[in-house]
């Protein structure tokens, strides 16, 4: 059953690769509008979902529905979207407009028509000045726009995008996917991006589907995915997360090492063996050591800027070392050493717990 605001259903999608099981029964709804992002490992089968969206895979089981149409079935020429890809794909002896107009001309679009339509594009993209240059004449990401104002020529309702910014440098990248995200918001296109990069899918997505081994592990808003993580996969894929191992004493208090803490609706049973998951924004420091909180001595600080990361050696994590964030703020900061021990608290609000596999 469809739902009645979904602009794009896929329902029960599998897809073989011989006797590799690519997808295993994977349903998604996306509504008009939004922008979604495809997240997961490589090799975890974002991109092969994308690619039967688009039909450049045919599923081997399951149905694809957009616009309240059936397309699984359709050829790739017959279905309504624009795509950019990872190379970005264009073509080196044709210029910028030459890309962007090639699909207009294989339209039969008229000539008037095609060159307002590019120089709408150019000037969307930014990029006027450049309309007779070759992509060998462009920065990665001036070559990116190409790619994009291409995708959208015809006016697509549905944008496909494959890892569109992963060939390019981290400073520009961040800079590209805040111009995509208001891209995005002035064309109002339905648009999913496949990515492998979290503070990526986190910073431009409305919604995020988690992928791992051909599922979809969860899906939701980037903060409820973040902070409401529903299994360790995704609270490790997702940022960074300390998992410590506890025991159930009751539902809401949890023993770890000689001492207990407090946490809210974990939901499990007196005796089961838990994680505890707790991000290292969420920890708290103290050079008190008192009952409930517990110590470790700093193994190693690293300053990036706006915090400093404390690595702790610590009895409740007897085969790693506990990650902590802390925020460059007060004087306490500037007497963090390495061999210092320090007192440490998690916040009951802000920890996720999960059963321990046997």
């Amino acid at each position: 059953m469809v739902k009645a605001d979904s602009y794009l259903s896929v329902k029960n999608l599998s897809k073989f690769f011989g006797k590799f099981l690519a997808l295993d029964d994977v349903s998604i709804d996306i509504s008009a509008g939004e922008f979604v992002c495809f997240l997961g490992p490589s090799g975890c089968g974002k991109t092969t979902l994308l690619r039967c969206i688009a039909g450049l895979e045919v599923q081997s089981f399951g149905t694809i529905i957009q616009n309240s149409e059936i397309i699984s079935g359709l050829p790739t020429s017959q279905r309504d979207f624009g795509i950019v890809f990872q190379s970005y794909a264009l073509f080196p002896n044709l210029s910028c407009f030459q890309n962007i107009s090639y699909g207009l001309e294989n339209l039969g679009w008229d000539k008037k028509d095609i060159t307002k339509r590019v120089e709408e594009l150019l000037l969307l993209v930014g990029l006027s000045d450049h309309s007779a240059k070759y992509p060998s004449q462009l920065s990665g990401g001036e070559q990116q726009r190409i790619a994009l104002a291409r995708a959208i020529a015809a006016s697509p309702n549905l944008l496909l995008l494959d890892e569109p910014l992963s060939a390019l440098d981290a400073k520009v990248r961040v800079h590209l996917r805040q111009e995509l995200k208001s891209f995005h918001r002035r064309l109002g296109l339905t648009t999913i991006m496949v990515t492998h990069d979290q503070e990526e899918a986190l910073s431009i997505a409305d919604r995020i589907f988690v992928m791992d081994r051909g599922k979809i592990m969860q899906f939701g808003t980037p903060e409820d995915i973040y902070a409401n993580s529903s299994n360790p996969f995704v609270a490790n894929f997702i940022g960074m997360t300390n998992f410590i191992e506890g025991k159930v004493l009751n539902e809401k208090v949890i023993k770890i090492d000689d001492k207990q803490i407090d946490c809210i609706g974990h939901g499990f049973a007196k005796g089961t063996k838990v994680l505890v998951a707790a991000r290292p924004e969420c920890i708290q420091l103290s050079k008190k050591i008192t009952k409930n909180i517990f110590n470790g001595k700093v193994a190693d600080v690293e300053f990036l800027g706006s915090f400093l990361r404390i690595y702790l050696e610590t009895s409740i994590m007897p085969n790693q070392r506990l990650i902590v964030d802390k925020p460059m703020v007060g004087d306490f900061d500037k007497s963090i050493s390495v061999g210092d021990v320090v007192g440490f608290k998690m916040l009951p609000t802000h920890l996720n717990v999960y059963e321990c596999d046997e």
